[in-house]
């Protein structure tokens, strides 16, 4: 964008937004809901659309995919082609993929997505732990399900003929073969059944060692969650402690116990992740 934006001066810019109006741009879905909660939207909001349009221009875009939140923005990037006498692109709007809460879309911020690059066994389990009502999009959206199964899927669910639990292993055990191997996702699929299901330890568990003398001094459970693995922030470890998602030897914990008061054993923190305590 640099090279284009880069020389851009503001004449250019007085050019780029005479080409449309307030009353256009605050036919953007979001903008009139704010602006009709009386909810400040500021300039620069308002040239984001124009400036990512004319991104379409500069390349001389045929084709451009967007999420069905930026379907403005790809329209006006279609306009400004067809003012300048050039091809107007053709524009794929996608669907927005609910994260794994069901509400709201898939976000690292919010904290409901499932990682490309995460583990086998942290895609499988995220994925069981989806609603009912992203079974069918996720096959749809995620996998290269034929339409004929998609549609028997669909009746199924319907009919309530299958057990929602056996259709989200299917579609979990796809999206880690896709992202990993099918190896991966037949262990992950027997690590989940043995620990969520049957509710047992893994046989092969990493061990940590509980810091003992000077080395416990000051020392919680929150930092062995992190230390060990468990967790990735000492502010995940003292949520999931407050939430009772940690147990050891599957005794909950609620309390952010000095290491010293720790048991030697199997500590669990959520549903999926282990470690032996030694």
């Amino acid at each position: 964008q640099s090279e284009w934006f880069g020389p851009f001066t503001l004449t250019n810019v007085i050019e780029l937004t005479s080409k449309f109006t307030v009353a256009q741009i605050l036919a953007r879905e979001d903008f009139a809901k704010r602006f009709g909660e009386n909810q400040p939207i500021s300039i620069t909001e308002l040239l984001y659309p124009l400036l990512q349009g004319y991104d379409s221009v500069a390349i001389e875009s045929d084709v451009e995919f967007g999420g069905t939140d930026q379907k403005f923005n790809l329209l006006v990037g279609r306009e400004l082609q067809q003012m300048r006498g050039m091809k107007a692109q053709q524009c794929f709007i996608m669907p927005l993929l609910p994260g794994t809460d069901g509400v709201q879309k898939m976000s690292k911020s919010l904290g409901n997505y499932i990682g490309i690059d995460e583990a086998p066994q942290e895609i499988f389990g995220k994925v069981m732990s989806i609603p009912d009502s992203l079974i069918l999009p996720y096959f749809d959206w995620l996998t290269d399900t034929p339409t004929k199964e998609i549609t028997e899927i669909r009746n199924s669910l319907e009919s309530q003929s299958v057990n929602p639990i056996e259709l989200k292993k299917n579609v979990a055990y796809k999206l880690v073969t896709d992202f990993h191997d099918a190896k991966s996702a037949s262990l992950s699929r027997d690590f989940f059944e043995k620990t969520v299901q049957e509710g047992q330890a893994p046989d092969d568990l990493p061990e940590y060692v509980i810091p003992s003398g000077d080395a416990a001094v000051g020392i919680k459970l929150s930092n062995v969650l992190v230390s060990s693995g468990l967790t990735s922030s000492s502010g995940e470890a003292r949520r999931l402690i407050e939430q009772g998602a940690v147990r050891i030897n599957e005794i909950q914990i609620t309390q952010n116990q000095p290491v010293g008061q720790l048991e030697k054993g199997i500590l669990r923190a959520g549903r999926r992740r282990y470690v032996r305590l030694i």
